[in-house]
């Protein structure tokens, strides 16, 4: 049984007597679904002096066993003593506070919440009370493991891409603004495609709205007819699809505003794409194909680009490209495996 002190059983009293008194604010508290709980804030361990229902579900005890309790025994034990030292005194200084800490419930178990504390005053000015919600996060500890080997995962990805963008356009024989360019530019279309993935949470993205997204920067207007034609289902592909595909029809893109199509003021591009069945499974087949550009002359040389685009469908997509170098334009087709989606509900 807790041992109370006569301010304890004082603080504990009052709230009591506003309850017996039906008072509207502590009613409402008693009736939210937000976890809330009062602390005697003339008491050293801010004990308890009242919690709601929400709060006791929350922390799975009986409001016998929580009241008198310290506020710093619902902190999880492996919180740093640092993180206590610093709540201590953000008490003691009496000003609305905020943290973002491990609790834990009755049972032992572990769960990560946001606090919010407001300091309560008498009539007087003197503060006596503190007003604490809780707001439990979705996720549990194993769950937010996850997510940070997700995001490391994503990190390294990202920073070899950027290392090869980067050393595969200092090996070129460019002057040094051409290279900065190069760099810029794929780094640019890089980042268009996280912001992408981030409006989408990470799970997935339409296939439209990649290659369109993408190819805005390129996409010049003449006579509010767009000179890129898209036309495809809003298939769903994951992120890792959704990052190779973005380099490859950037670099697409690239290699036309310099030699293609996009060159030419009557050029356009056309993309589609479609699900087809083969004995290895569903697969997914792109066509660019350019039209109205200068004559077209198959390279003498590969360059980053191609080299870009053949290793984002080998590495990334586990896929092929083949580039036809027709007079009156190119013509990229890519067959790579069907989204997953796509297949399922094929």
């Amino acid at each position: 049984m807790i041992m109370k002190s006569d301010a304890q059983e004082k603080a504990e009293a009052e709230v009591r007597l506003s309850q017996e008194g039906r008072g509207p604010f502590v009613l409402a508290c008693g009736s939210l679904k937000l976890p809330l709980i009062f602390t005697d804030a003339t008491d050293p361990e801010n004990r308890i002096v009242f919690a709601n229902e929400s709060m006791l579900s929350l922390l799975e005890y009986p409001a016998e066993e929580l009241l008198g309790k310290s506020f710093y025994s619902l902190i999880a034990t492996d919180t740093d003593s640092n993180i206590i030292s610093k709540m201590k005194d953000g008490f003691e200084g009496g000003l609305s506070l905020n943290w973002e800490i491990k609790c834990r419930r009755k049972s032992g178990s572990v769960f990560r919440a946001s606090i919010f504390v407001t300091p309560v005053h008498d009539v007087a000015g003197n503060k006596v009370q503190y007003f604490a919600s809780f707001i439990e996060h979705e996720y549990d500890e194993t769950h937010w493991k996850l997510i940070i080997d997700e995001l490391n995962h994503r990190v390294k990805n990202t920073l070899t891409m950027v290392q090869a963008i980067v050393n595969q356009a200092l090996a070129s024989k460019s002057d040094r603004p051409t290279i900065r360019k190069i760099i810029e530019s794929r780094l640019s279309a890089f980042a268009r495609s996280h912001d992408l993935l981030a409006r989408e949470n990470w799970i997935n993205a339409g296939l439209c709205d990649i290659i369109s997204n993408t190819l805005e920067p390129f996409n010049a207007f003449d006579g509010g007819k767009s000179r890129i034609e898209i036309k495809g289902d809003n298939l769903r592909v994951r992120p890792k699809e959704a990052l190779a595909l973005c380099m490859v029809f950037h670099e697409l893109a690239t290699n036309a505003l310099k030699y293609g199509a996009l060159l030419s003021k009557d050029g356009k591009v056309h993309i589609d794409w479609k699900l087809v069945s083969s004995p290895a499974g569903q697969r997914l087949r792109l066509c660019w194909c350019e039209t109205g550009g200068p004559p077209v002359k198959p390279p003498t040389r590969h360059g980053f680009g191609s080299q870009m685009i053949n290793r984002g469908l080998a590495f990334e997509l586990n896929g092929t490209g083949r580039f036809d170098y027709r007079p009156d334009g190119l013509v990229c087709e890519i067959d790579i495996p069907a989204p997953v989606d796509a297949r399922q509900g094929s």
